[in-house]
């Protein structure tokens, strides 16, 4: 990603370096001394509650995008049938999901560990 360009998908640690600001420290919270009993209980070596909690705001806003996309492409796809008038019924998605899913099972059962088996 290039300087001065950022994308809801832009990991919030490197805002300071996308957007030129350097003071973009999370903002004090206050949480239930319970919260934070749970959180710091989860941390890993090396890890602060701190930037657990910056990792935490990171896959929320990738997620946030993700389903703000998700739901763009779903409206727009219903404008574009109310427009055109074609439909397509549940039926019919539902057994398309159903054969791409099996697709994807058989080959999935060709694989080990995600990888195909080298020829010997």
């Amino acid at each position: 990603m290039s300087a001065g360009c950022w994308s809801p998908l832009a990991p919030a640690s490197h805002l300071r370096y996308i957007t030129g600001h350097e003071d973009l420290d999370p903002p004090p919270l206050r949480v239930e001394p319970r919260l934070r009993s749970q959180a710091e209980r989860l941390l890993r070596d090396g890890e602060t509650l701190s930037s657990f909690v910056v990792d935490a705001v990171e896959e929320h806003v990738r997620n946030r995008a993700m389903e703000d996309e998700f739901i763009k492409r779903g409206l727009a796809s219903g404008e574009k049938a109310r427009r055109s008038g074609k439909y397509v019924s549940a039926t019919s998605v539902v057994a398309g999901l159903r054969r791409r899913l099996d697709r994807a099972r058989k080959a999935a059962a060709g694989t080990v560990g995600g990888k195909r088996p080298r020829a010997r």
